[in-house]
């Protein structure tokens, strides 16, 4: 078995392992410029909320949840042509960071949504009541006490991004799934495809482990 990990195929896990933190990263970052807002918006339309307008919210709710439904194998194929349009390519590491920020973004909206919708209504009504405005009661009310919800749902979503970034690698996405792919299934080395799941186990328990400490220490502020 030791023999199949030459020094060119253990370079070739470094690359793929860079890879697949690339696209997770970015997508996770990406995602969440784009979820959480939406999140946020998404609670100040819904009924009751300080902007409640529920044809807007209802409209924008399916959007999100057509897309949280989407498998995303099928979300991966199904916009080729946005990705090629916004990254000139529809594969490699660069390509699969696309369908991978569309999968996250909505995700991530429904996440904080939540998590906003645990914060103590008095709160909100004693802003509004001090003449707080909207921008000030999502920034100084509903972000700060809904915090450590958002960031277990972000660690959540990374979680879900590194399944997602192996998957991707099945249209030649690059990163570890291509890796296990290649070389565990198609050149039948089996201990390979043991090695890629290892070092996902291993990066996935280093994600929730580091983002279950964060929200410890923000729930104990």
């Amino acid at each position: 078995m030791l023999e199949t990990f030459t020094p060119q195929l253990l370079a070739l896990f470094g690359t793929s392992l860079v890879e697949t933190l690339t696209m997770v990263g970015l997508s996770g970052l990406v995602g969440a410029l784009l979820g959480i807002p939406l999140g946020v918006f998404l609670h100040l339309t819904a009924p009751g909320g300080v902007l409640a307008n529920g044809a807007l919210n209802k409209g924008v709710g399916v959007v999100v949840n057509a897309v949280r439904s989407t498998p995303f194998i099928i979300l991966l194929v199904a916009i080729i042509p946005f990705t090629r349009f916004v990254t000139g390519t529809s594969i490699g590491t660069a390509a699969a960071v696309v369908p991978l920020t569309v999968a996250a973004a909505p995700f991530i909206a429904r996440l904080v949504e939540a998590s906003l919708r645990e914060v103590d209504p008095g709160r909100i009504e004693a802003a509004q009541a001090m003449g707080a405005s909207v921008p000030q009661i999502v920034f100084k009310v509903l972000l700060p006490e809904a915090l450590p919800g958002i960031v277990g749902g972000l660690t959540i979503t990374l979680v879900s991004l590194t399944g997602y970034s192996a998957m991707a690698g099945a249209i030649g996405g690059g990163g570890l799934g291509d890796l296990g792919i290649r070389y565990g299934y198609q050149r039948f080395l089996p201990e390979v495809m043991l090695a890629v799941v290892l070092i996902l186990i291993v990066f996935v328990q280093a994600v929730q482990t580091a983002g279950d400490h964060l929200v410890r220490r923000l729930a104990h502020r």
